[in-house]
């Protein structure tokens, strides 16, 4: 498209030549100025500013070449066209060219073409214009675009940082929920339980005080049964955090099943009818029998309290492959492990439920008829073994709980059950034998030296690590080692034993621990002479392990 602004300079010494190329210029709507010379050409120039100038190589005052080097030394936005009858060789184009023509062309030339020419050179003016502008502008468009690019940039930071601050507080008030829920379960419980034990001492001392003495048993029985439902309540909490100590060994859980079918029957009543289901050449798994059976048991009793009305309660063993996907899902090594199922044609449970059934103190059980410990218990210990458990439930269809323990590879060991003797039992059977005994509590220490001086034990003792390993450094005869795990002074109960048995290789030695970390206490890490009680334990019961390990029995 021509516009009205676009002025050409016809240059041309031949009029008739001249005129022909204006008129058809004109007629395309071009403005043309002419000239017939090199000198009223440079005048049109400064005096016209045209944007091209069609320019004739013969002039007869100076040659066309000499003019085209003018032109655009003083006009270098002008675009020339050159044209000539007489120079039409290839060196004259190249001449032409070199002297800073845009273009060249032979004489005659056709209207069309002629037209044509000057339009292309205009687009290519219009091209260089807008590149010219563009250029003008492109680094103030640069720095706005990266002026926006750094706002937006700014903006989403904000946001991210704004989403994570979100994020945080939601977790951290999840977690107050979740501490403000375990506490206030722990606390609720255990003032009930120190209410018996307190209450019942405070009534012992002061019948013992009044002398009516008839009484005080009933009183210290309270107490006493009080004090082990707190023990309990502590196992339970231990499972939970996966710290209580375990015992892992080869276990059939086919033949542990069996073991315990009439006891589950029996559990939970003639209104359920039971089955069980137990796969053929099933695996050993490695767990902590007494564990298994009371998560058994566990899920018995919820899969009977989920069927008042009655129902079917099945109990399947069967052989599983993780594979890698789930397995990372359910954060455990991928491999073979066997299952357990537990499954009832119960109320079943909603979504929401299922995601919190292993909180602690989460129950939907009426007050008074759960703790809502027994789900997050057995979740602590199948972690705590490198197992899975996983709830599958519907509504009015029921529920399967799945425990996943790891396979063991290798024979099962027989570990025949044997009733402890009592202290009663065994009166002054530690003549002539010496125990040491370690501990930082003074109460424990107090009621151990006593029930070992009551058996017939020498008894020494010390308050921490270094102490201990003084004595054993000092006294010539010295039987058995017991000692917490957890001393103070820079020594603990397994470095002690270690280094007591650096000095004397048969030492027998007993670990007492409210506690004790998978990584002390697993699997093969008890060596041979070595045994562990936990805390809680009844005198009796640590009596009749002294007895044993020192003994032989």
């Amino acid at each position: 498209m021509t516009s009205p602004s676009e002025t050409i300079l016809n240059v041309d010494d031949t009029e008739a030549i001249r005129y022909a190329k204006t008129r058809t210029l004109r007629r395309a709507g071009f403005t043309v100025v002419e000239a017939g010379t090199g000198a009223e050409a440079l005048r049109q120039m400064e005096a016209a500013r045209p944007v091209v100038a069609l320019l004739d190589v013969k002039l007869p005052d100076m040659s066309g070449l000499e003019v085209c080097r003018i032109i655009k030394r003083d006009f270098p936005g002008t675009l020339v066209l050159q044209t000539s009858a007489s120079f039409i060789e290839v060196a004259d184009r190249v001449r032409g060219l070199d002297s800073g023509a845009d273009s060249y062309m032979t004489e005659p030339v056709e209207p069309a073409e002629l037209v044509a020419a000057v339009e292309a050179l205009l687009r290519l003016r219009r091209a260089e214009d807008a590149l010219r502008r563009l250029n003008a502008t492109l680094e103030e468009r640069v720095q706005a675009r990266t002026a926006e690019l750094a706002a937006a940039n700014e903006r989403l930071r904000a946001e991210i940082e704004e989403r994570s601050k979100a994020e945080e507080a939601l977790r951290q008030a999840q977690k107050m929920e979740a501490i403000g829920h375990l506490t206030g379960g722990i606390a609720h419980d255990f003032n009930n339980l120190l209410t018996g034990i307190v209450g019942g001492l405070g009534l012992l001392k002061t019948r013992i005080a009044e002398g009516r003495v008839a009484e005080v048993g009933r009183y210290a029985d309270a107490a006493v049964a009080s004090a082990r439902r707190a023990a309990a309540l502590t196992h339970r909490l231990l499972a939970f955090a996966r710290r209580q100590p375990l015992d892992p060994k080869p276990v059939d859980v086919n033949v542990l099943v069996a073991s315990m079918e009439e006891l589950v029957r029996r559990t939970v009543g003639p209104g359920v009818r039971m089955e069980t289901v137990l796969a053929g050449d099933l695996w050993l798994a490695l767990c902590d029998a007494n564990q298994l059976e009371n998560a058994l048991l566990n899920l018995a009793i919820n899969a009977r309290d989920a069927m008042p009305d009655g129902g079917r309660l099945t109990i399947r063993t069967e052989n599983t492959l993780l594979d890698g996907t789930y397995a990372a899902q359910a954060e455990i090594a991928a491999g073979p492990y066997v299952t357990l199922s537990v499954t009832d044609t119960g109320t079943g449970m909603p979504p929401e439920v299922v995601t919190r059934a292993f909180d602690p103190f989460f129950t939907t059980k009426p007050v008074g008829e759960g703790t809502g410990l027994g789900l997050s218990q057995l979740y602590g210990f199948v972690k705590q073994s490198g197992g899975h458990a996983r709830i599958q439930s519907e509504l009015g269809q029921g529920t399967t709980v799945s425990i996943y323990l790891p396979r063991h590879h290798g024979e099962a060991t027989d570990t025949p059950i044997t009733s402890l003797a009592t202290a009663a039992d065994t009166p002054h059977a530690g003549s002539g034998r010496t125990v040491l005994i370690v501990d930082d509590e003074p109460v424990v220490r107090m009621l151990v030296v006593d029930t070992l001086r009551e058996l017939g034990y020498a008894a020494l003792e010390a308050a921490d690590g270094p102490a201990g390993l003084r004595i054993l450094q000092s006294e010539p005869r010295i039987d058995l080692l017991v000692t917490d795990v957890g001393l103070p002074g820079g020594i603990n109960g397994r470095q002690l034993a270690d280094a007591a048995r650096e000095r004397r290789p048969g030492l027998k030695v007993l670990f007492i621990t409210g506690y004790a970390e998978t990584a002390a206490f697993g699997p093969g890490v008890l060596k041979e002479g070595m045994a562990l009680v936990t805390k809680p334990f009844t005198l009796d019961a640590l009596a009749a392990r002294i007895r044993a390990l020192v003994e032989g029995a």
